[in-house]
């Protein structure tokens, strides 16, 4: 199909920011998925905002700022036509690659705002997201520390990570919640048990990470011996093993209504996605992420491709099979509070 369309609009939250109704990941531009071409990756922002892609998504630990500094020039000189998310509360040491902690103090909340605002050369942040929950601090405080940056004029609107369907309605009864963003595919679909719930009743849209499960459901890889050496996906539990081989498995009605259509794989599992919006009632902005136009093209025109009841009704079944855990540690994300 044309790899040519431009995507529609849609509100982030009641009084949100108005994006393509696709964003741009671009978290790989700066690690965990091997080596990268700056160049290129430079080209793919600028022929996504041609597209309409005006979503585009960072965070502070992405290359431990080197993401957001890899956008600055771009989101500068395009500053009136996008909007910029990134995150803060996921915390990293340097000489130790493998650690992830969290810190949602206020403390912390204040100098991260303007660690990001100083790398990203702009003076207020569109969409500003708790990346991961940090257990020791009430949501409550969290929020209550965003909205005065949000009162000072550093941050436009508020988005959550990986929270509970209570845990977004404890925040938004603080101060307004635009956005949640956490893992949503054919593989992952965990967030339909209380978050999405409650991001329809309260009106929050929902930014899907890792919509097309790391790449694994385009086919461009059968499992994690495929993968470079510093590719991250080589210790997630679903591609190694047995669990890949399972997972390959599960992947033949996707490819079956991919060549029904003439479109790749990819794009129909992105129209699966794109689908859960029209389900639920809810806005719903995946934001696949790419280093590549070519690859960027073909996910932006997944956004017009509509699946068929039937279509929809056989891969139904398939998140309910599949073998592994969305992460080694799955208190990196929601689960482990639900």
């Amino acid at each position: 199909m044309s790899t040519t369309a431009t995507l529609p609009t849609t509100a982030l939250g009641t009084d949100g920011p108005l994006v393509g109704t696709q964003g741009l990941g671009c978290m790989g531009i700066s690690e965990f998925y091997g080596d990268t071409d700056a160049a290129e990756s430079r080209a793919t922002l600028d022929r996504a905002l041609e597209l309409g892609v005006t979503l585009f998504d960072t965070a502070d630990i992405y290359g431990s700022g080197h993401n957001e500094e890899f956008l600055a020039d771009f989101v500068r000189a395009n500053r009136a036509d996008l909007v910029i998310a990134t995150k803060f509360g996921i915390v990293r040491k340097a000489d130790d690659p493998s650690y992830r902690g969290f810190d949602n103090s206020p403390d912390y909340i204040r100098t991260a705002v303007e660690a990001s605002l100083r790398r990203l050369g702009i003076d207020t942040i569109d969409l500003y997201y708790v990346h991961r929950r940090d257990p020791r601090v009430p949501i409550e405080e969290t929020v209550g520390t965003l909205a005065e940056l949000v009162a000072a004029g550093k941050v436009k609107a508020l988005g959550l990570s990986e929270v509970t369907g209570d845990e977004l309605r404890a925040a938004h009864a603080v101060h307004p919640i635009a956005a949640v963003q956490s893992e949503w595919s054919l593989f992952s679909r965990d967030v339909e048990r209380t978050a999405v719930p409650a991001a329809v009743q309260l009106g929050v849209a929902f930014v899907p990470y890792s919509p097309l499960g790391r790449g694994f459901l385009t086919g461009s890889f059968q499992s994690a011996q495929d993968l470079g050496d510093n590719d991250f996906r080589r210790s997630q539990p679903r591609f190694t093993g047995d669990n890949a081989e399972r997972n390959a498995a599960l992947l033949a009605p996707l490819a079956a209504i991919a060549q029904a259509h003439g479109i790749t794989q990819a794009q129909a599992a992105l129209a699966w996605v794109h689908a859960r919006g029209e389900v639920h009632g809810l806005p719903v902005v995946p934001i696949p992420g790419t280093r590549k136009r070519t690859r960027l093209a073909e996910n932006v025109a997944a956004a017009s491709v509509r699946l068929t009841a039937e279509e929809l009704a056989t891969l139904e079944p398939i998140a309910g099979q599949v073998a592994g855990e969305r992460y080694a540690d799955m208190s990196f994300t929601s689960a482990g509070r639900e």
